[in-house]
């Protein structure tokens, strides 16, 4: 196991294309506490939206899927799970809700990672949950035609405990201690654990849950309002990328930190700047659910199905969406289109 010096790693990320975005997050998320502590309230949808998505693309990463409906309904507690796709995705939602919500109260300690590990897998009955990896593993990941892009031999399954053990302890000198700037630590600690991958399965999910839980800890809390795992989603082959060069000759200690801290840093820097414009949408006034449906309807360019409006807004019930629907339709200032499931709808703008 090689040596976890993160002050000295560290000393090698202040370079213009680290600092330059590291700036920048830090001046975003002074402007998002303010609107936070005017206005918590206004953004409470963007909490929910949050949740969902990052339940979704995250297991999406690994190939987890299941209908918007159900996963909406899934991730709302509303039902309970049908087949190991959806037990997965009930898992994932557990630890979400457990680090929204009691973030303060779980430090960076591999009890507390094995007992998250735990729940992940609660519904699918897997005994190798909350446990490290019994036997060696490799990572490996393959482009669209099965091509494998990198391959890396991470941590032997019996030096793992320890490996987990040592980059928590550096982690813990290094915020606490040092002093050091933990939006750079983090993704150091994250780069860390993948190269260690410690379980037999979960890795991915796990290493994005602790992104999060790390950040609330060090008080951004962006993550909580836009989903950093659909971030991640939608640039994965980048995420690949950075991570098969940032983990090349890791156990040697002789791997570039740059560009894994470089694609963090964006994909935090993009979720603040999205934070700021959705923020500016609603912090002024917060709409009424009736209200974003026919906001949704009138921006549109071409007619919408009911699910069309609700994968747009997966925190209104679909019930919601039908009774404002009826009223918008009945007032006049929506059209209806077709019928049965084919339904559309589309703004009257002849009525305006």
């Amino acid at each position: 196991m090689r040596q976890i010096d993160y002050k000295a790693r560290q000393a090698k990320l202040l370079v213009p294309e680290i600092v330059e975005p590291l700036s920048q997050i830090h001046e975003l998320k002074g402007a998002q506490n303010s609107l936070l502590a005017a206005k918590p309230d206004a953004l409470s949808h963007l909490l929910e939206i949050a949740k969902i998505e990052s339940t979704a693309s995250s297991n999406k990463i690994e190939e987890i899927f299941t209908t918007d409906n159900r996963l909406k309904q899934i991730v709302l507690d509303k039902t309970q799970p049908k087949n190991r796709s959806e037990r997965e995705l009930a898992g994932y939602r557990d630890v979400l809700k457990v680090v929204h919500e009691n973030y303060p109260y779980i430090p960076l300690k591999p009890s507390y990672i094995l007992q998250l590990h735990k729940m992940l897998y609660e519904y699918g009955g897997k005994d190798y949950g909350g446990k490290f990896k019994g036997a060696d593993n490799v990572i490996s990941e393959a482009d669209e035609q099965e091509t494998r892009k990198f391959r890396l031999v991470p941590v032997p399954a019996r030096k793992t405990p320890d490996a987990i053990e040592k980059i928590c302890a550096a982690y813990q000198d290094a915020v606490d201690k040092e002093r050091l700037d933990p939006l750079l630590i983090i993704p150091l600690w994250i780069l860390d654990f993948l190269c260690i991958h410690p379980f037999g399965d979960g890795n991915g999910r796990m290493s994005r849950l602790f992104t999060l839980l790390l950040l609330y800890r060090a008080d951004y809390q962006v993550g909580k309002y836009i989903s950093i795992e659909k971030i991640i989603e939608r640039t994965k082959e980048n995420y690949y990328e950075a991570l098969e060069q940032s983990s090349y000759k890791w156990h040697e200690g002789e791997n570039d930190d740059v560009p894994f801290v470089h694609y963090m840093l964006g994909v935090i820097l993009a979720a603040y700047r999205e934070f700021s414009e959705q923020a500016d949408m609603f912090i002024g006034q917060s709409p009424s659910k009736p209200e974003r449906v026919r906001e949704a309807l009138k921006a549109s360019l071409s007619p919408m199905t009911k699910r069309e409006i609700a994968k747009q807004n997966p925190d209104i019930a679909e019930i919601t969406i039908q009774r404002a629907l009826i009223s918008l339709v009945q007032e006049g200032a929506v059209m209806k289109i077709g019928g049965g499931r084919y339904t559309k709808y589309v703004w009257n703008h002849e009525k305006e």
